[in-house]
């Protein structure tokens, strides 16, 4: 699965892990149930609604993604902790090496297992990665129900305002 990302980036996208049709396609957030480009477009990231295979026009917004884990599944249940400790740990050295602004891990359940902050709640985060802030959001697949398409884009609207100042 290609990652979508330049140095300097104001906001670093990072999914759980491929699904099998993103997997299939290429395309981030693929599955039509997937709320992650709307959303995108509904917190103000976006002047109009990207479809999964425009990704690469993210970069021009200052934008990008990768997953934490790397292996594409049909659910991100299916990935043991020892895959997410060693994505933390990749994904520690490429923010390391991109250094964008903000590192936003999608899905507070994939945040917790690959960092170690087993009380993380969604949000921005203590932890630092250099001088790269990380703001915890909610997952935006269809099976996340506790989140609507408009209080998600609430929160991302958040992180928005706070990487444009």
């Amino acid at each position: 699965m290609p990652d979508v990302v330049a140095a300097g980036l104001r906001v670093l996208f990072c999914g759980i892990n491929p699904g099998l049709l993103t997997a299939a396609t290429g395309h981030h957030f693929a599955r039509p149930g997937n709320r992650f480009w709307p959303v995108l477009h509904l917190s103000g990231f976006t002047p109009r609604l990207l479809e999964p295979a425009e990704q690469r026009d993210l970069l021009s917004y200052g934008l990008g993604i990768t997953n934490v884990v790397a292996r594409a599944t049909a659910r991100a249940d299916e990935l043991s902790n020892d895959e997410y400790v060693e994505g933390g740990r990749l994904l520690t050295e490429k923010v390391a090496r991109l250094g964008p602004r903000w590192l936003a891990v999608v899905g507070v359940t994939a945040y917790r297992a690959a960092f170690g902050e087993r009380t993380a709640q969604v949000g921005p985060q203590e932890r630092t990665f250099g001088e790269t802030r990380v703001w915890v959001l909610p997952n935006p697949s269809g099976l996340n129900a506790h989140w609507t398409a408009q209080t998600m884009a609430e929160e991302f609207a958040r992180l928005r305002v706070a990487a444009e100042s």
